[in-house]
């Protein structure tokens, strides 16, 4: 005989369901038998019947208080070997959730697990009325003319319970699995804590690595490429100096050679200072913007307060997004806002913060969901902790304020 696949699952499920619960039952009401216990021993102390109550009370409490720890390794065995549910160790940081469990919640879903395996039981044993039957004395079913018609409902009875006990099973498994995990388990906030400590280590590691390896281009650029194109443009320069014999086409050849790699080598200096410059790393962050305000194309007005003592440096990666900052921000002056006559960039270090204030005299405007520029630079902000926000009103002046953690 062939079962239908969907019959299969549910008896499957429905045997899985069935052990996990009969196996709780016992677990759930040991905890109420201590409770019944310790408070019937706490009874009889105030009435003063037995002299001996009290040390069995003193027992039950150490039982119950010790018992804990094994009960929830018993139901993380019976979530994890039945339901495939791994429920982490919590320790003992916060032993009430365990408590509570254990002598509240739990109680009640002994309850409602005694109830539906009685309620199996009864309709295992009312849709086999028929079968049992027999078994009793012929006496009795000849006082009982009626027991085939009575036998007949009980049957009925029976399979609606069975029908029944699946769905009832389901529900209670799910409840037991919303309820078991959160409490036996690590507490959610401090599971998101340390999920958010994790996320924080990873991004800075990210941070570093990413600027690790843009000082590593910028090396490599400056070493290789830029020393090459540099020796270039030596070469043409002594070429159009020394040959003076050659046609003028030649010569305007070697002239065109010379201009494109003195461009080129101008490109790639932009570029390397777009990845990394060098300075920053050899005399600081002033120097670094020194430098930003002596190339930009309008007056820019440069104060930096900053520690002279090396040891109070805030970090390579803080100073390289403040640095960047300041360089988008000068560019976006000069791209979007050519009525500018003037920029202003201050640099104060206020105990762990380290506060970048970039203004300029133009006719405001700038919108920061408008473009990529503006949401790149908050985004560089967010990568270390730090706080991005710009007031541009229509007519008035622009002001960008940046603030980035730098703890001691």
């Amino acid at each position: 005989m062939t079962i239908p696949p969907r019959l299969r699952r549910t008896l499957t499920l429905l045997t899985r369901d069935a052990s996990f619960l009969a196996l709780g039952a016992p677990l759930h009401l040991f905890t109420g038998f201590l409770l019944f216990m310790i408070f019937g021993l706490v009874w009889e102390i105030i009435e003063g019947h037995d002299a001996s109550v009290p040390v069995v009370l003193g027992f039950a409490l150490i039982l119950a208080v010790f018992s804990a720890p094994a009960l929830t390794a018993a139901q993380r065995w019976r979530f994890r070997r039945l339901l495939g549910i791994d429920i982490p160790r919590s320790g003992w940081q916060r032993p009430q959730r365990q408590y509570g469990y254990h002598f509240l919640v739990g109680i009640l879903l002994g309850g409602l697990e005694v109830l539906w395996l009685a309620l199996l039981l009864s309709g295992v044993a009312a849709a086999t009325v028929y079968v049992w039957v027999w078994g009793v004395p012929w006496e009795w079913r000849a006082d009982h003319p009626g027991y085939s018609t009575q036998g007949f409902y009980v049957t009925l009875a029976g399979l609606a319970a069975l029908a029944a006990a699946p769905a009832l099973a389901t529900v209670l498994v799910r409840l037991e699995t919303h309820v078991g995990p959160g409490l036996l388990g690590p507490d959610p906030s401090e599971d998101l804590a340390r999920r958010v400590v994790d996320l924080t280590e990873s991004r800075d590691g990210i941070v570093d690595a990413a600027d690790a390896e843009r000082r590593r281009i910028e090396r490599d650029l400056h070493d290789g490429a830029q020393q090459r194109l540099v020796s270039l443009a030596l070469n043409l320069g002594l070429a159009r100096a020394t040959l003076t014999d050659l046609p003028p086409e030649a010569r305007e050849v070697i002239d065109a050679a010379h201009r494109e790699a003195k461009d080129a080598i101008e490109e790639l200096n932009s570029l390397v200072r777009g990845l990394h410059p060098a300075v920053l790393d050899e005399l600081g962050l002033d120097a670094a913007l020194s430098g930003l305000a002596a190339r930009a194309p309008l007056p820019v007005r440069l104060r930096v307060d900053l520690p002279q003592d090396p040891s109070e440096r805030v970090a390579p990666s803080v100073e390289a997004v403040a640095y960047f900052v300041v360089s988008e921000a000068l560019t976006n002056v000069a791209k979007h806002a050519p009525e500018a006559t003037r920029a202003e960039v201050t640099v104060t270090r206020l105990g762990g913060i380290l506060r970048v204030v970039i203004a300029d005299d133009g006719v405001g405007g700038a919108d920061p969901s408008g473009g990529t520029g503006l949401t790149g630079l908050a985004q560089r902000v967010r990568s270390v902790d730090g706080t991005f926000r710009m007031s541009s009103p229509v007519g008035e002046p622009t002001m960008m304020s940046v603030e980035l953690p730098c703890p001691r």
